[in-house]
């Protein structure tokens, strides 16, 4: 059920914003995302995530202890119907550096990909090839993405139970070609709060649906069971990435991550 509408000019608003803003420049220092004359790519999708991360990365722009550029950068993957002007008419209107990518990334996902079986993964990747290359070509330091703490929880589920493996969205980290170094300043930002912000900010968003009903992604379902235990047992969220937090690889059983042999008499 949603929460009740939020005034953007009210004081529950202002006390929301600076929550969000407070958690967000609190990982932006545990993980050193931003340093002195960064330039930081600020990539947005039109969904609510990554508004909210342009609103926070502009706020503590304005009263950092160091000087960094914020360039927001669109992707246009040209799914039919995807309404072009929308971006662009809110980032002129903020005075916000601004590019519009254009690549046809949706034909070639379309061509590709079954009728029925999830586009995202694929998708996915296109994109992120797009954007990396725009950095490399236009001297990005940092690449901001707008996954907040509970995709990183959803991802150390979907990890687990389809990969086998312990891994999730890390707050931080460095592209595999090692050009890159990608950041997520909403790491500790449950996404409760974020939809609570952009019912406040009426933000013009832009549905992740354009390619079709994406309904069988097991990411879906590790959202609704997660949405379940939280129902069950308030704070199962948080008490998960606080684990994430606070890993003791002695006590998991990877002898690649922790010395056992080195346990003797």
């Amino acid at each position: 059920m949603h929460s009740a509408a939020i005034a953007p000019d009210s004081s529950t608003s202002r006390k929301l914003q600076a929550h969000i803003r407070a958690l967000t420049g609190k990982a932006i220092d545990d993980y050193s995302m931003i340093e002195a004359d960064d330039k930081v790519m600020v990539c947005l999708s039109g969904g609510k995530d990554s508004y909210t991360l342009l609103d926070m990365l502009l706020s503590l722009q304005r009263s950092a202890p160091v000087r960094f550029e914020l360039l927001a950068v669109n992707l246009d993957q040209k799914q039919p119907d995807f309404p072009s002007h929308v971006l662009p008419d809110y980032l002129t209107e903020l005075g916000v550096p601004f590019r519009i990518i254009e690549q046809d990334t949706y034909s070639v996902v379309k061509r590709v990909i079954p009728e029925g079986r999830t586009m995202c993964g694929l998708c996915s990747r296109l994109r992120r090839g797009a954007l990396y290359r725009f950095a490399a070509e236009n001297g990005v330091t940092r690449i901001a993405l707008g996954h907040h703490r509970d995709d990183i929880v959803e991802t150390l589920f979907l990890n687990l139970f389809h990969a086998g493996r312990l891994k999730t969205m890390p707050p931080k980290l460095r592209s595999d070609d090692g050009r890159h170094v990608v950041i997520r300043p909403l790491a500790y930002v449950p996404e409760h709060d974020i939809e609570r912000y952009a019912r406040a900010r009426q933000f013009p968003l832009i549905p992740c649906n354009l390619c079709g009903s994406q309904a069988n992604m097991q990411r879906v379902a590790v959202k609704k069971m997660l949405a379940d235990w939280e129902r069950a047992n308030p704070g199962r969220t948080a008490s998960i990435f606080t684990a994430l937090c606070n890993v003791q690889t002695s006590h998991l059983a990877d002898p690649r991550a922790f010395d056992f042999a080195a346990l003797s008499r």
